[in-house]
């Protein structure tokens, strides 16, 4: 591969080092991306900070320059969609929809009207309330998502005015740093900066002083230590984390539908992403017929290399993680759980687990009570309804949540009981940059998307103007 850069004040940087960037199909390392060093992270912060005066007040070019941006990313999307499943595994179909995402978010930001609104307008005063950028900005971004997630933070952030230090995970940071390489001449310098490097790269720029903000997408535990640096100087933080969403499948639904939509969601990306169906809660009237419907369309599956044509599901992202997927599957079982379909990594080289579904488990295995992030998903039955409620909100987790049914009024008096983010009713992983998005409990804190996701990027301001001769408290 062609040497990819960080992006720095509008200037392509080597890093000082490099570190290898494995292919996950492969199992082999296929490119090295550069290694940013302390100085250089110096460079990229002061190049956030002075090219924040001019960006914050030029509202009408930042618009502009996003749609710009979407334009450039859109014309390069083969190059970057084979880019990303070459370092994150996912079918190019897939990376393809990632890459177009980022465009779609930059543009539906690029178009919000962002009026001043006015609190108070009488004979004695005039109230108005605006919002002001916070500054340099640290988005900092996870290996399961890394280009649309990266965008969720990016669009917000540059439509409110701040500038941005994007850091990407270093197992992919490949796509997001040739973003940086297309944009570097379409914001003004030092508006996008992107660097890429090991850890502890991301707790030296979260804890950077002249930073304002943190957005993090994450784990729960990388998660609290992002806190806990943003708390030394009070920066602002949005933190998106794990999740262990629960389905809860209805008698009167229609299983066929219901197992479409529920192992669509649990298995896309092969599980690895925060907010699919972690666990499914099947009314017992229905559960042989649920658990059957799950297994015939996981050993439907064609797992391979996401280039290659016809398949539907990659690998997972990296060692560790196909060694945690096994561990939890091979615990369960030890513990008396019973496989249905898939339930082994595959044969030869890669990080591939087949799909997996798992009865016979209970509430207290940790393939239930805590987020696998693979393509293993446990089905239980329930006999009460008021039981199910309280099993799914028995976790940390409260991120999103789904329930299927035939009786859609009923599904959504049943998703008010829920404690999540998020709770569809006979969908899942519905997500669009106009609705926000969040988690409760150790799901996260603050909001992404809409009109929420970019005020999290800003400070209010009030601007009182007492109408009244002479002193307003006369």
């Amino acid at each position: 591969m062609p040497d990819i850069n960080m992006t720095i004040g509008g200037g392509r940087v080597s890093g000082d080092g490099t570190f290898a960037v494995v292919d996950p199909a492969a199992g082999e390392v296929f490119a090295w991306a550069p290694d940013c060093s302390d100085a250089t992270l110096e460079r990229a912060v002061s190049a956030a900070r002075t090219a924040f005066a001019q960006w914050r007040a030029d509202e009408q070019g930042r618009r502009e320059a996003m749609r710009v941006a979407a334009a450039c990313i859109e014309s390069h999307v083969r190059e970057l969609s084979t880019l990303l499943t070459r370092e994150q595994g996912k079918p190019v179909r897939e990376a393809t929809g990632e890459v177009l995402q980022a465009c779609e978010w930059l543009c539906y930001y690029a178009d919000m009207e962002t009026p001043t609104e006015v609190l108070a307008d009488s004979a004695h005063a005039r109230i108005e309330l605006s919002r002001r950028p916070l500054g340099p900005v640290a988005a900092i971004t996870p290996w399961n998502a890394p280009v649309g997630l990266a965008f969720w933070k990016l669009a917000p952030a540059l439509r409110a005015g701040n500038t941005v230090v994007l850091k990407p995970s270093p197992y992919t940071p490949l796509t997001t740093l040739r973003i940086g390489e297309l944009l570097a001449d379409v914001f003004p310098p030092g508006v996008l900066n992107v660097i890429s490097g090991r850890d502890p790269l991301g707790a030296k720029l979260s804890a950077h002083p002249a930073i304002r903000k943190v957005s993090f997408t994450g784990s729960t535990a990388s998660g609290r230590k992002v806190a806990m640096a943003a708390a030394e100087d009070l920066k602002r933080v949005t933190l998106e984390l794990g999740g262990n969403d629960p389905a809860i499948v209805l008698e009167d639904a229609d299983v066929e539908t219901a197992a479409a939509g529920i192992f669509g969601s649990a298995m896309t990306n092969v599980g690895q992403i925060c907010v699919a169906v972690k666990r499914t809660y099947t009314a017992r009237r229905i559960y042989d017929d649920m658990l059957a419907a799950l297994a015939e369309r996981a050993k439907s599956v064609r797992l391979g290399s996401g280039l290659d044509d016809g398949v539907t599901h990659g690998p997972l992202n990296n060692q560790a993680q196909l060694d945690r997927v096994k561990g939890l599957v091979a615990n369960a079982v030890d513990a008396g759980a019973r496989v249905v379909a898939g339930g082994l990594p595959a044969e030869g080289r890669g990080y591939f687990h087949a799909p997996t579904i798992l009865t016979d488990v209970t509430d207290d295995m940790p393939i239930v009570a805590e987020e696998q992030f693979g393509p293993a998903l446990p089905v239980l039955p329930y006999d009460d309804l008021d039981d199910v409620v309280a099993r799914s909100n028995a976790s940390h987790f409260g991120l999103g949540s789904s329930i299927w049914t035939g009786d859609t009024e009923r599904g959504a008096e049943l998703a008010h009981r829920i404690e999540a983010g998020t709770t569809w009713v006979n969908c899942h992983l519905y997500l669009l940059p106009s609705l926000p998005f969040g988690g409760v409990k150790w799901s996260g804190l603050g909001v992404e998307n809409g009109v929420w996701g970019l005020h999290e990027f800003t400070d209010m301001h009030v601007v009182h103007q007492n109408l009244l001769p002479g002193n307003a408290w006369s």
